[in-house]
């Protein structure tokens, strides 16, 4: 007898739908899977015997042939288990045939049980643009697949409870829709646990205001790695459609928490130095997302940025440009989003103390030059605000009286990303870091004494092209804090000071 069940499966971002079909003819008892399986797909013979047997079910004597179809797109992981077992089951002429709107998906534990699989938001976007409307899956994965408007979503424990529902015995409970909620979640670090630093804090404020690359230069002990990590205090929430992107990210990586339905914080990631190019740009056989992208929509936190491997931090570089990542392999290639906010922090020399007012400095000239050397020109240039972080002296540290909280720099913040929502409305951009040149020529208008103050910058500092681009986006975004259409000059002057360190610390050696 034959029967077919649907099913989905996924590649990187892309979900595409898969028919699982049985067929149990005459011949010596055998169980053969075709349709491009991979190793995990195979083990799928095992656990769906093993699960039969243990939930009460006859495991037919027959000839048992399951093809995956399409069958020249590899199948991976365990999330043909379910369908896998359904479909025999239907071919055997226990279950009725299941309807043509509906899809499975979920791997099999021995005893029947279904547990949750990866990957699972793309898979359920690429249902519901398929047609179907119903999905049954683990309960674990039912609230992230909830979260697809017009699909319909049975959290499914173990395969007699599956059973009972398809038999019309014991109906399961389509769970509801999943809320969007962009302030749920944790409380974050606040900035009022910062003293002092107010440049390095008015330089963190144009940063979350504008979507800025940033970088925090100073000895040890100076807070650059606190201001950072405070930092997604003052972001804006995700939206909706940015909730729906990042969550694909996690959920294609393992990385979202079961039961978790649309992540509602911007991610914060801080990867070790000891991180490889491939960690940070994502790879493997099949590609999964590096830390570039898990940090999309959010912010890419590197501390130590010198003691990062050279081409690690090379790979950060087009990323950085383009908002996405291709990561290609011999079998496939598969692209992954990554527009991020690099936040770094590195100390201005290998003991960490040139330039301090009180502690002398022990390196060489030439032991500083081959640190600040492990950074780039290249890649310098991509990060808009260059950032002296100073020791703090003790009266700032002693002050009884409360710092500025995160929640008084917060309202400027979205008083400025309103104001960008706004000109850009239409667009696709969301903050003005993601100004393309065209755009830029539209919207960063400069008042005559603005513009002469930003051609003397460009001819005595020597800035690139795209230096001077950032240059007029970071003004943008101070016009935008201060609540003005025109871009003045004390707008450009301020972005320009942002651009002295790396002539301070690089150019000047």
């Amino acid at each position: 007898m034959y029967a077919r069940v649907a099913s989905l499966g996924g590649f990187a971002l892309d979900g595409f739908v898969v028919t699982v079909e049985a067929d149990l003819s005459g011949g010596l008892p055998s169980f053969e899977l075709v349709g491009l399986p991979d190793n995990a797909v195979k083990e799928a013979r095992d656990r769906v015997r093993s699960a039969l047997k243990n939930t009460g079910f006859r495991y037919p004597v027959s000839r048992i042939t399951v093809n995956l179809a399409p069958a020249d797109i590899k199948k991976t992981g365990p999330v043909y288990d379910l369908p896998v077992l359904l479909a025999i089951l239907t071919a055997e002429g226990e279950l009725p045939a299941p309807p043509t709107d509906a899809a499975f998906l979920g791997e099999l534990a021995l005893d029947g049980a279904v547990r949750s699989v990866n990957g699972v938001l793309p898979m359920a976007r690429a249902a519901h643009a398929a047609g179907i409307r119903s999905l049954f899956l683990p309960r674990e994965n039912a609230a992230e697949a909830a979260a697809v408007d017009g699909l319909t979503v049975y959290p499914v424990q173990t395969v007699t409870q599956l059973v009972d529902h398809l038999r019309g015995n014991v109906l399961i409970e389509p769970v509801p829709p999943t809320p969007f909620d962009p302030d749920a979640g944790a409380a974050l670090e606040d900035l009022a646990d910062v003293r002092g630093q107010f440049e390095a804090r008015r330089a963190l404020e144009i940063a979350a205001a504008g979507g800025h690359n940033l970088i925090l230069i100073g000895p040890p002990g100076t807070g650059k790695s606190m201001l950072a990590r405070r930092l997604p205090s003052i972001l804006p929430p995700l939206t909706r459609e940015e909730a729906v992107e990042t969550t694909e990210i996690y959920s294609v990586a393992g990385l979202l928490h079961r039961g978790e339905g649309l992540m509602t914080r911007r991610p914060f990631r801080s990867p070790h130095h000891s991180v490889s190019a491939m960690g940070l740009s994502g790879g493997g056989s099949i590609p999964r997302p590096g830390e570039v992208s898990l940090a999309h929509n959010g912010v890419l936190f590197l501390d130590e940025l010198p003691e990062f491997k050279r081409d690690a931090l090379e790979i950060l570089r087009q990323p950085m440009e383009d908002g996405r990542v291709t990561v290609s392999r011999v079998a496939a290639s598969a692209t992954f989003p990554s527009r991020f906010m690099l936040v770094a922090a590195m100390n201005p020399c290998p003991c960490g103390y040139f330039g301090h007012p009180t502690r002398a400095c022990n390196c060489t000239p030439s032991a500083i030059e081959r640190y600040l050397q492990r950074i780039s020109g290249p890649l310098l240039d991509r990060i808009d605000l260059h950032v002296e972080v100073s020791p703090v002296d003790y009266e700032s540290l002693a002050a009884s009286g409360p710092a500025e909280s995160s929640a008084e720099v917060y309202r400027r913040v979205a008083a400025a990303r309103a104001r960008q929502q706004a000109r850009y409305a239409g667009t696709g951009i969301y903050c003005n870091a993601q100004l393309t040149a065209a755009l830029q020529r539209e919207f960063c208008q400069l008042t005559p004494s603005a513009d002469r103050l930003l051609r003397m910058a460009f001819e005595r500092m020597s800035l690139s092209a795209r230096a001077w681009g950032r240059v007029l986006k970071v003004s943008r975004t101070i016009a935008d804090l201060d609540g003005d259409v025109t871009i003045d000059v004390p707008h450009v002057s301020e972005a320009i000071q942002y651009r002295n360190l790396d002539r301070q610390y690089w150019h000047s050696r």
